[in-house]
């Protein structure tokens, strides 16, 4: 006789969703989006509008780390690329925004191989302060110990540990890992660390005595890590988990530690969903690359593409379309959201009646998959 009993599972897999896969939906008390609130905090500082410029070569360079910081918002300077391994650091950029397709990624693996110069550190955090900008240096964690005081001394306000997958406690035979507690500890900075994608990983963090945390892993135009490593969570189940270990980790300490969604913002509606989802600022790459300031001329590419061995980045040609003040205030006369993202965000906040990001995390979340092509076919057939 045949048993009817299932068969044990190995594994039990949950759904989670991206940004094309759920929708917002609007508050029972609307507000007028000029009466909403956009301030985010870091540490002691407060930025007026939640978007912080992606640590890449492509993304930022001393002049947009000062023109974003201008208008409201952070940039982050990435101090393990070309901006501290050259003097002149725009002509290794017309060099590789120049390279054929065929030519670019052996040509960043070279370009990559040359030291990192500890006075350029400080002359490019001096650039940044000397303008009267905030002043954020992202590092990877093996080089943190050795560039944090550099960074310090020459006046940083910021330190972002970044990584493709960022955890508290690494196991190594061969070295002694950050320890993230201890570096806290060590600088006045406040520290942002990431990337990470799951409750269990953010919390623990968090604990660390850290300031701020980078939720993402794959999601960004220039990563392959997805493809090449098959690693990642859909960013907006990635936010709703790590919002809530924030949310868990002030109930335990009193200390409210502020996510920061990063990677796979192309439109204002994905912006505004993740705040719906619980982030408290957005990290945002490939549109500012499509901004004429930006450093990559009209190309984005991933900072782990440089890897000798394994390159899991990929330059993409982005163009240029737009200025850094239309892609954050508009005015736009685009239809379809990769412009203004700021009043997106505050109109989308006013129909949910939040007055402020914290109150935006209370706006119901629906899955809806056809909510960007239902009723849409005519807009789709012509290509709006």
């Amino acid at each position: 006789m045949c048993s009817s009993k299932a068969a044990p599972k190995f594994k039990q897999l949950r759904q989670t969703y991206g940004f094309d896969e759920v929708a917002i939906v609007p508050g029972d008390v609307t507000l007028n989006p000029d009466q909403t609130n956009t301030d985010f905090r870091i540490g002691d500082f407060t930025f007026s509008i939640p978007f912080i410029a992606s640590a890449m070569d492509s993304v930022v360079d001393v002049k947009m780390a000062i023109q974003i910081n201008k208008l409201g918002g952070l940039g982050v300077l990435n101090i393990d690329g070309i901006q501290a391994r050259y003097e002149n650091p725009d002509e290794v950029l017309e060099k590789i925004a120049g390279a054929s397709s065929a030519e670019v990624t052996a040509l960043m693996q070279k370009v990559y191989k040359e030291p990192i110069k500890d006075n350029l550190i400080g002359d490019r955090v001096s650039a940044i302060k000397k303008a009267g900008a905030v002043c954020a240096i992202a590092v990877i964690p093996a080089n943190t110990k050795r560039f944090a005081p550099i960074i310090e001394e020459a006046g940083g306000d910021i330190l972002v540990i970044q990584t493709t997958v960022t955890s508290a406690r690494h196991i190594s035979k061969s070295y002694r890992g950050l320890n993230i507690a201890e570096m806290v500890e060590q600088t006045k900075m406040p520290i942002v660390v990431g990337n990470c994608v799951s409750y269990s990983g953010c919390l623990e963090l968090m604990r660390t005595g850290i300031a701020g945390v980078l939720v993402g892993v794959g999601p960004g135009a220039a990563c392959t890590s997805r493809e090449v490593l098959g690693i990642g969570v859909p960013q907006i189940t990635a936010t709703i988990d790590c919002a809530a270990a924030r949310d868990e980790y002030y109930r335990e300490s009193g200390k409210y530690i502020p996510i920061i969604t990063d990677g796979g913002l192309r439109k204002g509606g994905d912006i505004c969903k993740s705040f719906a989802a619980g982030t408290d600022a957005v990290m945002i790459g490939s549109p500012i690359a499509q901004t004429k300031e930006a450093p990559g001329r009209g190309y984005h590419w991933g900072m782990a593409n440089p890897h000798p061995a394994l390159p899991r980045g990929t330059r993409i040609k982005v163009g240029t379309n737009t200025t850094l003040e239309k892609l954050l205030f508009g005015p736009t006369s685009i239809v379809h959201g990769t412009e203004n993202f700021v009043g997106a965000l505050r109109t989308a906040m006013g129909f949910c009646g939040a007055a402020t990001i914290q109150e935006m995390h209370n706006a119901e979340m629906v899955i809806a998959p056809s909510i960007s092509t239902e009723g849409k076919i005519y807009q789709m057939t012509q290509g709006v």
